[in-house]
């Protein structure tokens, strides 16, 4: 998937690149979706494995590690964030650490429901970011062709508040997502009155 990215993904490549014939990928496979929910699987156990985390974290720590493992092992990926989007787990290995999670925010004070919209938000945010990281760096060191941030500063100088916030919107992904992860964090805690 690294050279095509999601979009040129095909059964027929993907058998191609392992040498075998495609109808032996759709004995395993019926289409693309069941194939990409089966990659968003072993990524999330990848992502699990190397992301270890403690009993006694706190909620806050909780979330800051997954959200933080969940990037990480995204961006090992072209177009990773992409594939884990919507995909279904095809196994239930992501029940156990997902219980363990809503254990500690219950545990926390969280109602079911609200323990449910903390770590989806702080889950959906981090997606969204990757999305949109990856749709200018594919791959770390990697940048896309157009998000050249003093090109696009010369063409929006009638703008500029716009023209700057480019150099914001489109480098030092790593501070950014940490500052914005740690503001929806922030944000989970003044809502449901966490310390």
């Amino acid at each position: 998937m690294t050279a095509v990215g999601l979009d040129g993904l095909t059964l027929r490549t993907v058998a191609r690149r392992l040498d075998v014939k495609a109808p032996a990928l759709y004995w395993h496979f019926k289409d693309k979706q069941a194939l990409l929910d089966e990659m968003a699987t072993e990524m999330y156990r990848r992502m699990v494995a190397g992301t270890p985390l403690a009993p006694d974290d706190t909620w806050r720590e909780r979330l800051l590690k997954v959200n933080r493992g969940l990037r990480t092992s995204l961006l090992c990926y072209r177009d990773g964030a992409k594939v884990f989007s919507g995909s279904r787990f095809t196994g239930a290995e992501h029940a156990e650490q997902m219980e363990e999670n809503l254990r500690l925010f219950t545990g926390a004070g969280l109602t079911l429901a609200q323990a449910v919209r903390a770590t989806t938000t702080a889950y959906l945010f981090t997606l969204g970011f990757v999305t949109e990281e990856q749709g200018v760096q594919p791959l770390p060191g990697e940048r896309r062709e157009g998000f050249d941030v003093d090109a696009r500063a010369r063409m929006m100088a009638g703008h500029p508040l716009t023209a700057a916030a480019g150099a914001q919107m489109f480098t030092d992904f790593e501070d950014h997502f940490e500052e914005s992860l740690a503001l929806v964090i922030t944000g989970i805690g003044a809502a449901y009155g966490l310390d």
